[in-house]
């Protein structure tokens, strides 16, 4: 029982923390918030009003979201594909042991 008591702890805790975490955040759609500036605190361009003006210019493809994912962060982008690729193998061999192991069993899984 204590156990049990003691996972809600952690969960409210936890489900305390994300909402005092989001108390500071920006409302939807505010126009004034940080990520909307087109210049840092330090006076510098941000990297989204970068991407927005440079896109084309760069790139030449018309499409935004394919110059910021494939040429701006290309490398960020190949890491996650490498990641998800991992994960899916990791749990295809994983399956396929279980089912090995449970055919030498003799069990019907």
């Amino acid at each position: 029982m204590m156990n049990q008591g003691l996972k809600w702890m952690v969960l409210l805790g936890f489900a305390g923390l994300m909402g005092w975490g989001m108390w500071g955040l920006p409302d939807r759609g505010d126009l004034d918030a940080p990520m909307n500036e087109k210049t840092t605190i330090t006076g510098t361009p941000t990297p989204a009003a970068h991407y927005i003006e440079h896109a084309y210019k760069e790139a030449k493809t018309p499409n935004i979201v394919t110059v910021v994912l494939g040429d701006y962060r290309s490398i960020d982008t190949l890491g996650e594909v490498l990641v998800v690729f991992t994960a899916g193998l990791i749990l295809i061999l994983l399956l396929t042991n279980r089912r090995k192991i449970s055919a030498l069993d003799g069990g019907d899984s």
